[in-house]
């Protein structure tokens, strides 16, 4: 009598658990914010505004560029970057992503991408042609950061070509 009693208890109790149901899937609307992110961020590239650039970045994340130590933490990350903004020749360009992938946990994704850039090296205005990874976690309020920041040359940067006059210049 005891092992039927136990047997339909076991039973009952199995029917009885509660199973948490999935997580709803957010990433495509993660990629959409990911992507707005990175527009926002080139604006800020464009404005040469240092501490809006420095923004984008979790308070742990690491800037790893050709040629320099690694910059880890928003101090080191904003002191690189016034030092590059204060540069009349800095400006960075780049296309939305070529690939932004969400994990399907939601906490974390990357991007890929390419970009120009140009900056005085050795006393002269060079442009540099390369490509990048962007690492992202979710922040406890919903938001995306970088945490790690990975970028590279095609090749060593080649000196700017000088504007070219303008029409009414050349006239005279």
């Amino acid at each position: 009598m005891l092992f039927p009693a136990s047997l339909a208890l076991a039973a009952l109790l199995a029917g009885c658990t509660h199973t948490t149901p999935p997580a709803a899937d957010t990433r495509e609307a993660d990629a959409t914010a990911i992507r707005q992110l990175e527009a926002d961020w080139l604006k800020a590239y464009q404005a040469k505004d240092a501490d809006k650039i420095t923004s984008f970045y979790a308070d742990d994340g690491s800037v790893f560029n050709t040629d320099m130590p690694i910059a880890t933490g928003k101090a080191d990350i904003l002191t690189l970057y016034k030092k590059e903004v204060a540069d009349k020749n800095f400006s960075v360009t780049f296309p939305p992503s070529d690939k932004v992938v969400v994990a399907k946990s939601g906490d974390m994704a990357y991007t890929t991408g390419t970009y120009t850039a140009t900056y005085t090296k050795a006393k002269k205005a060079v442009s540099e042609k390369g490509k990048y990874v962007e690492v992202y976690m979710k922040q406890p309020d919903g938001s995306w950061k970088d945490v790690a920041d990975i970028s590279n040359p095609n090749s060593p940067p080649v000196p700017e070509k000088k504007k070219p006059a303008s029409a009414r210049s050349r006239r005279k």
